[in-house]
């Protein structure tokens, strides 16, 4: 969850500080309970934690769960296409912050900080902007 081709190329040290260990591992546990729900399909991850550094250059927002670890960009197309892969999430009893639809090629899963509550937000991001449901 902290491999990056673009960290990699920028030369951009992502490893994760050891005080995010637990986010990480929660989340993880969590996508290993989405690949249930999917069918135990493969899933491709393509973003997880990222330092705030590499988070500025892919243009992150400035508060990303990425950040504190508790964040996943993925796709799963064996299982469908990322609309189903997220309307999948938000219908089954996997505990969520936000499952958002991003420009109609990715799903992102967030999760709430330690000690907060999950908001349970579905969301769609598009070219023209955010808005909610998928």
């Amino acid at each position: 969850l902290t491999a990056s081709e673009i960290a990699a190329r920028r030369r951009i040290h992502n490893t994760h500080p050891i005080e995010l260990d637990q986010n990480i591992r929660r989340l993880a546990e969590t996508l290993e309970d989405i690949r249930v729900v999917l069918g135990d399909k493969p899933m491709f991850i393509t973003s997880g934690y990222r330092c705030r550094e590499l988070n500025d250059i892919v243009g992150g927002q400035k508060n990303s769960a990425h950040c504190h670890g508790l964040a996943a960009d993925f796709i799963c197309p064996q299982f469908g296409p990322p609309r189903a892969v997220c309307r999948a999430i938000a219908e089954s009893t996997i505990d969520y912050d936000q499952v958002i639809l991003e420009y109609r090629s990715w799903c992102h899963l967030g999760l709430a900080l330690p000690g907060r509550a999950s908001r349970k937000q579905l969301l769609t991001i598009s070219e023209a902007g955010m808005v909610v449901g998928v």
